[in-house]
C-alpha cells in the first residue's frame, strides 16, 4: 500500500530511503547506548558525564524523529523496531554492569565515531538525489561531532 507518493524518482528515493533508514537506526541505537551508559556510569566524574550523556540522548532522539518524519514525508516507511535497530546499527555492544567513567567516555567516543562515519557517507550519498535530506543529515552530523569533541576533550 502506498499512502504517500514521493516527488523523487524511484532510483533516487531508494538511495535517500536507505540513508534515512540507516540514520534512524544509528540514532535510535545511539540514544539507547548513551542511556545505558548513563544509568551505569561510576567514578569521580560521574555527575558531569552522567549529565553529558543525557545531552547525547536528547540529540539522538530529536534527530531520529526528524529522520523518520522525513522518510515518511517521502513515502518511505521508517522502521525503528528493536530487531531492526539491533541488526543494523554500527555501534558496538555496551558491557554489562557498572562502567567506570573513563570507560564511559571511550564507549561514547567510539559510538559517536561510528555513527558520524556513516552519517558522512549518507551526506555524500544524498547530495545529488535529495539536497533536502542531505541538509538534515548534515545538521545531525554537526551536532554529533560537537558531542564527539566534548567527549574526546574529557579524555585528553
Amino acid at each position: 500500500m502506498t499512502v504517500v507518493k514521493s516527488s523523487l524518482p524511484d532510483a533516487d528515493l531508494k538511495v535517500v530511503g536507505e540513508a534515512l533508514q540507516g540514520a534512524l537506526v544509528d540514532l535510535v541505537d545511539l540514544s539507547l547506548v548513551a542511556k545505558q551508559v548513563h544509568w551505569n556510569v561510576v567514578g569521580p566524574r560521574f555527575r558531569s558525564i552522567h549529565l553529558q550523556l543525557d545531552e547525547v540522548v536528547a540529540t539522538a532522539r530529536q534527530h531520529s524523529d526528524v529522520m523518520a518524519e522525513r522518510a515518511s514525508a517521502l513515502g518511505v516507511n521508517p522502521d525503528g523496531r528493536a530487531a531492526t535497530v539491533a541488526s543494523g546499527s554500527a555501534i558496538g555492544k555496551v558491557p554489562e554492569g557498572w562502567i567506570k567513567d573513563n570507560d564511559a567516555v571511550r564507549i561514547l567516543v567510539d559510538a559517536l565515531g561510528a555513527v558520524i562515519e556513516r552519517m558522512r557517507e549518507r551526506i555524500a550519498a544524498t547530495e545529488q538525489p535529495d539536497p533536502v535530506t542531505q541538509d538534515l543529515v548534515m545538521e545531525v552530523t554537526a551536532d554529533l561531532e560537537k558531542h564527539a569533541w566534548m567527549f574526546q576533550a574529557e579524555s585528553a
